[in-house]
């Protein structure tokens, strides 16, 4: 077994009895069609799988912790902890993106960095687990390295509203937000955006749609202030 595939392992405390699973998990589109590997042998079936079990995990586990909060405000905190940008922040945790096999012209733009790749590799990860060891196995692993750090995805989720909020309360000049840069192919394309409070840039971001790089320029202004504050 490769040396680095058991690295991952022992980071995730997870021994798969499987192996070609974790593999799989790992494998991105661009790598199996540049070395003529059928379609299906790429990590997209095992991200379907995951993206269903994490659902179910992440209700189950609000549903319990808050027993009095209605259905809006749980579908609302449930998409803050699994949209792509929280699940990317679990990613880069351990490291995910180092372990996955891309082709080269993927590798060469940076495709290791890109929250739109690492997310759906983690819910493959997730999704190869719960084929290797079953249901608990998975919902521990979702548990141990994804339901974690709630307040600040939660946060992330929201900064653009909270970043309006804090801005109005302290009598701030408005908050905007400006285009920076376009990089990528049109089916994968990034925005760069930068958020400024009157004339001053306060933070920056970036996104495979404008509204997701908004909300991390959004972020970081508010983790700016708070800091000065």
């Amino acid at each position: 077994m490769d040396s680095k595939l058991k690295e991952l392992e022992h980071k995730i405390g997870y021994t798969f009895q499987n192996t070609g699973l974790l593999k799989t998990a790992l494998m991105h589109s661009s790598y199996t069609n540049e070395n003529h590997i059928p379609k299906h042998m790429c990590n997209e079936r095992l991200e379907f799988l995951g993206d269903a079990v994490l659902e179910l995990v992440s209700s189950e586990f609000l549903f319990r912790r808050s027993p009095k909060m209605p259905e809006g405000r749980l579908t609302k905190l449930r998409a803050s902890m699994v949209c792509e940008p929280s699940l990317a922040m679990c990613a880069r945790d351990i490291g995910l993106g180092g372990y996955l096999y891309l082709g080269r012209g993927e590798e060469a733009t940076g495709g290791r960095n890109r929250d739109s790749v690492t997310s759906d590799a983690m819910e493959a990860l997730i999704g190869a687990v719960y084929l290797d060891g079953g249901f608990t196995n998975a919902k521990e692993f979702i548990h141990k390295f994804i339901l974690t750090d709630l307040e600040d995805k939660q946060l992330f989720y929201d900064s653009k509203t909270i970043l309006q909020e804090i801005v109005q309360a302290e009598g701030k000049d408005g908050v905007s937000y400006r285009l920076t840069g376009e990089e990528g192919p049109d089916h994968d394309k990034s925005f760069c955006v930068e958020v400024r409070i009157g004339n001053k840039v306060f933070g920056s971001g970036t996104g495979r749609t404008k509204k997701a790089a908004e909300q991390q320029a959004a972020y970081q202004a508010i983790l700016k202030l708070r800091r000065r504050n």
